[in-house]
């Protein structure tokens, strides 16, 4: 047999944050695991802005040198220059992402059914019989795996997902991190038409260091030009740059036979923010307790994969981040007049009290429902609404899918 052959119980491509968490969980029990990932080091290269939710510490135990700062108050810039401050309980952790990243694969590394293989690409899989099996042929760029459950944590532009004909769309990103005289206290986002499906940001790492970022769907290099020119940015200052990739729209479907989507490749992403974590933790957790299942009962299905991952996922998280999307398409067609008059709503006291006592960065289920009691929010909605139909139409393709 091919010295290059190797067979695991699961195969997971992509070592990221949900990759080593999920290899983590796993590593807890008698199933052999590979990971394969395509980069040559753990977490590099770096792509994201850093904010998580303190549920973060509810959900892994999370060590200190991962935290970098706190954040108190969110800044909402208008396209204009007006903003508003929003301050609640949250206070979201700044972290250090590719130590997370990291953590989880210092955890694993040495254990005796967790094999890593990196600097490796993953390149295709196909069904394969052995006996009364079906399993999973692995082929990378330096050898032949053979697995039962295919895990694809691939990122954005998922190979594992396209072999399913599923297609992420898209945001570019890019941010600098560099020294500034900004609030360390404070994370901003700037609104603007030009990059209306996201914002520009700055997240404050601490030691008076910033990132500073923007995402769009074209042009991210003139954007950015455009938003370090507003910021009065002086690039001598830049420490560091970093580009990526954010998917951007629904979860995706998460079971097939033999294969589950996590993560990014399963846009497991808030379209408000981008941000992922909280959201993939919470799936690899039930990935895992589906994996164990699939052995347990000796199926591999698509039906027990979507019985025990697909469907608590959707349960879970599926919810909040269809809210996180129509906000999404909402927040792309403020008017400048509109968001003064947003604004002029949230600066209200009882907006102020809701979020502080409501307000959640991940799940924001709890905190719409009592802002739609507000008869000025209603009636905002129902102007901005019938002005811009679309909305009422990505709102029935949500409830639909």
């Amino acid at each position: 047999m091919d010295r290059n052959f190797e067979k695991f119980d699961v195969c997971i491509v992509g070592g990221s944050i949900a990759g080593n968490y999920l290899s983590y969980l796993l590593s807890k029990t008698n199933l052999t695991v590979a990971v394969i990932e395509e980069h040559k080091e753990i977490g590099v290269p770096l792509q994201c802005a850093g904010i998580v939710s303190q549920k973060l510490s509810r959900i892994i135990k999370l060590p200190k040198k991962v935290i970098l700062n706190r954040v108190k108050v969110a800044k909402i810039v208008a396209p204009q220059g007006k903003f508003i401050k929003i301050s609640s309980n949250e206070e979201p952790y700044i972290i250090d992402r590719v130590a997370l990243d990291r953590y989880f694969y210092e955890e694993v590394k040495n254990k005796e059914n967790i094999k890593y293989f990196i600097g490796e690409r993953f390149k295709s899989f196909k069904y394969i019989k052995e006996g009364y099996e079906k399993l999973l042929k692995i082929e990378t760029s330096r050898r032949t795996l053979e697995t039962k459950l295919l895990v694809g944590c691939d990122g954005p532009l998922s190979s594992v997902a396209k072999s399913f004909g599923i297609k992420n769309k898209i945001l570019y990103a890019m941010q600098i991190r560099t020294s500034g005289n900004f609030d360390e206290n404070e994370a901003a986002l700037y609104f603007n038409p030009k990059w209306k499906e996201f914002f520009g940001w700055i997240v404050p790492e601490g030691n008076n260091v910033f990132r500073i970022g923007l995402a769009s769907t074209q042009n991210i290099k003139k954007n950015f030009q455009i938003f370090a020119k507003l910021l009065k940015l002086d690039m001598k200052t830049k420490i560091d740059q970093q580009g990526g990739l954010i998917p951007y729209g629904f979860m995706n479907r998460l079971a097939f036979n033999n294969v589950l989507l996590l993560g990014d490749s399963a846009c497991q992403v808030k379209a408000t923010t981008g941000g992922g974590i909280i959201m993939l933790l919470t799936a690899a957790n039930h990935a895992a307790n589906c994996i164990q299942k699939c052995f347990k009962y000796g199926t591999f299905s698509n039906k027990i994969i979507k019985r025990y991952y697909e469907s608590p996922c959707l349960s879970s998280i599926g919810k909040e981040l269809k809210i996180h999307f129509l906000i999404r398409t909402i927040l792309e067609r403020l008017t400048p007049k509109n968001f003064s008059t947003l604004f002029k709503i949230l600066r209200t006291n009882k907006m102020e009290y809701l979020l502080n006592i409501y307000g959640d960065m991940d799940f924001l289920k709890r905190f719409i429902f009592k802002l739609l009691k507000n008869p000025f929010v209603v009636s905002f909605l129902v102007i901005l609404m019938l002005r811009n139909p679309d909305i009422i139409v990505n709102f029935l393709k949500m409830l639909i899918k």
